[in-house]
């Protein structure tokens, strides 16, 4: 029963994904005669009252994460889940955070699905079991559970992105099914290679041996060749340069939901699952060290990551597109954090709140262009935003908020989380990774200015497309949490980064 208790997050989300298939299933009004995409109010109602039974379920499963996390998880005695599944408090945090975000995403999709006509109710339960698929990535302690966790969480996603069907849609899809597989394959086929150099497929073995086998001539060829290939598929998953080809595309082609999902909640599943393998399995120093091991190579996909990133963005004319470019960047400025790590073991807790920082802020930008849309009819591009300020300042306010807080401007949260990941990287000797930061940093803030200004001070032009807001409730309650989070986490960063300190993977400085 202590196990049980252990994975509650995972039951709770599970039983309840599983019931709303059966409700979306067996609750489905008869399809009507010659119903389009285009009818704009076609199943409105259905799709709200689903979007807030996921919601519900997902919320559920955030609160199961706090209760496992007050009882404690060192108490538990949860060692019959060991490989396959570890519950810490890092797990329990990343778990937390993914089932709040996935439930702010239904409430987002609620009113976006309704509104722009997708009568497409099975995109709650595909977005819940991607979910299920993260719980389990982010307590991955086997390479086989890493693996079987990832793949139920990117195939709910490849199908997540073609579900308009658009041709934009199944292209977009189509991309990232393929690069994905491929993936797949690179880290499947490493993940084969580390069990034939150690004999183990667990990580914390994969950590015991590896001293052993990198110390002698036998078998390191194979365990370098497994370690490069395992880490070329996650940095696939984060989307780091030079593996961020189908990130653009994707988002852009995804219904928005869709995005703010692949943006927050699988970006914080891939990266907790990340440090996981490269701090449990892969922290001896031969394999961690700067001479010869990840760190440097790591270190220059974050330099390239964030200016690569930042200098592309600032050319978009999509906001969509845009955002999808900040993720990249975003994914480099974590990414220092992650090679801070290993002369700063601080630097874990930084890298988490971060993340949380950053899925916070990337998930309210999101939201606030789908409640921008109506009628079918998109706000994407500077042009539709024009004069929003002006026309509805209730949804150009915590959407210049979120904006300002992926700029990393005070006293939001992504500026504390940019100040920790910065502060940590000086402690591990990294200051010209700073420097370069915070040179990134400042062209990352031109274009999120460039869109409240043209929210503030432009006007439309004439015959321009305007944006015209979505009147749905649920969209405006997740897009208040969401502020709240962002402000909270700028007021009161301490207390945070605080709970956050347990919350670490324990690895030793070099």
């Amino acid at each position: 029963m202590s196990s049980l208790f252990g994975i509650l997050p995972l039951l709770v989300v599970s039983l309840g994904v599983l019931l709303l298939m059966l409700a979306e299933a067996f609750g489905r009004a008869p399809a009507t005669a010659g119903k389009t995409l285009d009818t704009f109010d076609a199943g409105s109602g259905r799709q709200s009252e689903l979007g807030v039974v996921a919601a519900v379920v997902l919320f559920a499963g955030a609160i199961a994460a706090v209760a496992v996390g007050l009882a404690g998880p060192e108490r538990l005695g949860v060692e019959g889940l060991l490989p396959y599944l570890v519950v810490d408090r890092f797990s329990i945090f990343a778990s937390f955070v993914i089932c709040l975000l996935a439930g702010l995403v239904c409430l987002l999709a609620s009113g976006y699905l309704g509104e722009h006509g997708i009568d497409r109710s099975e995109f709650f339960p595909l977005l819940g079991w991607s979910t299920v698929g993260a719980l389990g990535l982010v307590a991955a302690g086997d390479l086989l559970s890493l693996f079987v966790s990832l793949e139920t969480l990117s195939l709910g996603v490849y199908c997540l992105i073609g579900l308009r069907r658009t041709g934009r849609a199944l292209e977009a899809a189509l991309k990232y099914f393929l690069l994905g597989s491929f993936a797949s394959a690179l880290l499947l086929f490493g993940s084969a290679l580390l069990y034939g150099a150690t004999g183990h497929t667990d990580l914390a073995g994969i950590g015991t041996a590896v001293g052993a086998v990198a110390a002698g001539a036998k078998g390191s060829a194979l365990l370098v060749s497994g370690m490069v290939l395992v880490l070329a598929g996650f940095s696939f998953k984060v989307a780091v340069v030079p593996f961020h080809g189908w990130t653009p595309d994707a988002y852009e082609g995804a219904a928005t939901p869709a995005t703010a999902y692949m943006a927050s909640v699988v970006k914080m599943a891939a990266f907790a699952a990340l440090m996981r393998v490269l701090f449990v399995a892969f922290a001896d120093e031969r394999l961690s060290s700067w001479g010869a091991g990840w760190p440097p190579i790591f270190a220059l996909f974050a330099v390239l990551s964030m200016t690569g990133a930042n200098l592309v963005a600032g050319r978009q004319r999509s906001v969509k597109r845009m955002l999808a470019y900040s993720s990249i960047a975003h994914a480099g400025y974590a990414m220092v954090g992650v090679v801070s790590a290993i002369r700063a073991p601080d630097a874990q807790s930084s890298v988490m709140f971060y993340l949380f920082a950053y899925a916070l802020s990337t998930a309210g930008a999101f939201g606030a262009l789908i409640l921008c849309g109506s009628a079918g009819k998109e706000a994407t591009t500077l042009e539709d935003l024009a004069g929003l300020g002006r026309r509805h300042p209730a949804v150009a306010l915590p959407f210049a908020l979120f904006l300002l807080s992926l700029a990393g401007i005070p006293p939001t949260a992504g500026f504390f989380g940019k100040l920790y990941i910065f502060k940590t990287a000086i402690e591990g000797d990294l200051t010209w990774l700073v420097l370069l930061g915070l040179v990134n940093s400042v062209i990352g803030a031109y274009y999120y200015l460039r869109v409240i200004v043209a929210m503030y001070m432009r006007e439309p032009e004439p015959d321009a497309p305007v944006a015209v807001p979505m009147r749905a409730p649920a969209v405006g309650v997740a897009l208040a949490i969401l502020a709240l989070g962002v402000l909270w986490l700028g007021l009161f960063p301490g207390a945070a980064l605080s709970a956050l300190s347990q919350a670490t993977l324990g690895v030793s400085a070099h």
